[in-house]
């Protein structure tokens, strides 16, 4: 089940992407509200965030599965949960900085105008 996350989840939400430190590097990890969470016997196996910047461009953020869970379609509900809440706000553009490139080119994620890399500077 893929339902929108509460403050209840928080907790769990944090525990699954501590799980990946490697693969979700961040300096900070998307307000609660943002997040849509997989839940099997009422344990949180999954979260995924939407980040809406403006009515031009979102971003979904933290793709997290319990390793258990992996290749049973889980991430794949978390972004389209994430996509139609995109719609739904008339965002035109959604982006994901992504090591799970497979997975999100299966829901017609690509590069842009067929560019080969996104290149990143970290200031900090």
């Amino acid at each position: 089940m893929i339902r929108p996350a509460t403050s209840e989840d928080a907790a769990a939400i944090k525990d699954l992407i501590a799980q990946y430190p490697d693969q979700l590097v961040q300096d900070h990890v998307p307000q609660v509200d943002e997040f849509f969470v997989a839940e099997e016997d009422n344990k949180v196996i999954g979260c995924c965030a939407l980040e809406i910047y403006s009515q031009r461009l979102a971003e979904i953020r933290s793709l997290a599965v319990a390793k258990e869970y992996q290749g049973k379609g889980v991430g794949t509900a978390l972004i389209e949960q994430c996509l139609a809440k995109a719609r739904a706000r008339n965002v035109q553009e959604v982006l994901s900085i992504t090591s799970a490139v497979p997975l999100f080119e299966k829901q017609g994620f690509g590069t842009f105008k067929n560019e080969k890399f996104a290149l990143i500077k970290v200031l900090n």
